[in-house]
């Protein structure tokens, strides 16, 4: 799990030295996981081509902002638990648990089928955050949940474009970035 620059040598009240900490370095992992989401949509909103581009262009802007004020917010959480927060690229390299976003310039249906395996991982680490965070900080609990609402929100934005009237997603069975990029891309073709 990656840790702050600095361990806590204070918290807030109520909680122990060692619980603000342990908070702290859960948040340092979703502060990474937050920072990559928002350079990964900046990727996709200058990456994105064909015919629905505008559409995606735009509709992926007002979600950058949503993100990076819950970097924010959860940095500065972070600090207020007493620790310091790491937001440098080469520690989110380094401690990353996951691998670097996998598309280039591609079409809309293509990246929209990868950011929603990338929405499925993100959202799957802040659920859990959020049930480790209510065991110890109701606070660090219920601004990870509304981060989720609003992580969850976008995801459905993405996921609308990959269904069908039928209510099936494009990129249902996929494992990876790739293979759900493949199949949105199939699909749009269809």
């Amino acid at each position: 799990m990656p840790t702050s620059n600095t361990p806590a040598r204070y918290t807030v009240p109520g909680l122990t030295e060692a619980e603000g900490e342990k908070v702290a370095n859960l948040l340092q992992e979703r502060l990474h996981a937050l920072n990559d989401l928002a350079l990964v949509l900046k990727h996709v909103h200058w990456n994105v081509v064909g015919p629905h581009f505008i559409a995606v262009h735009e509709m992926i802007d007002p979600h950058v902002v949503e993100v990076r004020d819950a970097v924010d917010e959860t940095a500065e959480r972070i600090a207020t638990l007493g620790a310091s927060p790491n937001g440098l690229t080469g520690s989110i390299v380094k401690e990353r648990s996951w691998d670097d976003y996998s598309l280039g310039r591609a079409t809309t249906n293509e990246h929209l089928g990868a950011l929603d395996q990338v929405y499925e991982g993100v959202i799957a680490d802040h659920r859990k955050a959020v049930e480790i965070s209510g065991e110890i900080d109701p606070v660090t609990e219920d601004m990870l949940i509304g981060q989720l609402g609003q992580l969850e929100l976008f995801h459905w934005f993405v996921r609308a474009h990959l269904e069908n009237a039928g209510g099936q997603l494009s990129t249902s069975g996929a494992t990876s970035e790739q293979d759900a990029a493949a199949q949105a891309g199939e699909a749009d073709k269809a």
